[in-house]
């Protein structure tokens, strides 16, 4: 069997550290862009949204939302009917840079997909829209407290 994680891996570090580096610049620190995109796409997510949305725990989102927060990208607030509800909106400093973000990930995007036709990409992305799926299942296993039987 191939290693396709060990390519997917590979791809997906190379990208992160690319953009850690970009994003120095607008006092972004490693990682805190992915949170930032999600909030700023989803104005009024939750905290433990934000977390599903990119796989991580609720700790290590939390960490990274509330430095967030400190830098002036984003801010809590009170659900208007449930108070205990914190909800996320990026702030005008967040917005800002948003587009910056974004413009990174549509040229990361172009740059990995060089050389393959449409036809390729969009059978690509179902693909590993399919092995997403499948390693969520396990994620949500494991994230409850399970076990994976080898």
């Amino acid at each position: 069997m191939k290693e396709i994680l060990r390519e997917i891996g590979m791809i997906a570090r190379a990208l992160d550290s690319i953009s850690n580096i970009g994003f120095t610049e607008y006092d972004l620190t490693r990682g805190q862009y992915l949170y930032l995109v999600r909030i700023c796409e989803n104005p009024g997510i939750i905290q433990e949204k934000v977390a599903e949305l990119i796989k991580v725990d609720r700790t290590t989102a939390s960490r990274a939302i509330k430095k967030l927060e400190n830098n002036g990208f984003v801010a809590k607030k009170d659900d208007v009917e449930n108070k205990k509800i914190k909800k996320l909106f990026p702030t005008e400093k967040g917005r800002q840079v948003y587009p910056f973000i974004k413009r990174e990930n549509d040229y990361s995007n172009s740059v990995a997909l060089d050389g393959f036709s449409e036809s390729e990409a969009e059978t690509m992305f179902h693909l590993l829209e399919r092995v997403r799926k499948n390693v969520e299942k396990d994620w949500e296993y494991v994230k409850k407290g399970n076990k994976r039987i080898y």
